[in-house]
């Protein structure tokens, strides 16, 4: 990898993070306790809830998102940045710009089923 693809690499990963807090903040307004003497009928309160969870669900992934994310921002630096953990061949460049915080190739990634 580049010195130029690394700082490519370095600038989106930081671009999501910053998107990711952002949307971590939001979800975590939409998943704020529903009052039970909220003035919304039976039917409205449940989708309420339904969308309550859900937004949960979205909020658990954000947060295991940046968490990936913040973790290649410390390894970007490094020379094993950018290499496959199982089978220690380049990850392609294409996909870093797509996924920065992949540590897996697209193979051994559907080998795993991730």
């Amino acid at each position: 990898m580049t010195p130029a693809q690394r700082d490519r690499l370095r600038a989106a990963i930081e671009e999501r993070i910053a998107q990711t807090e952002a949307e971590i903040s939001r979800l975590e307004e939409k998943t704020a306790p529903i009052a039970p003497d909220c003035s919304l009928g039976r039917l409205t309160r449940l989708e309420a809830m339904g969308e309550q969870q859900v937004s949960e669900h979205a909020l658990a992934e954000a947060r295991i998102r940046l968490n990936r994310l913040k973790y290649a921002r410390s390894r970007i630096g490094r020379e094993d940045y950018g290499l496959c953990e199982e089978c220690e061949e380049q990850i392609p460049f294409g996909r870093l710009e797509i996924m920065p915080e992949a540590t897996l190739c697209v193979e051994c990634a559907n080998e795993k089923g991730k």
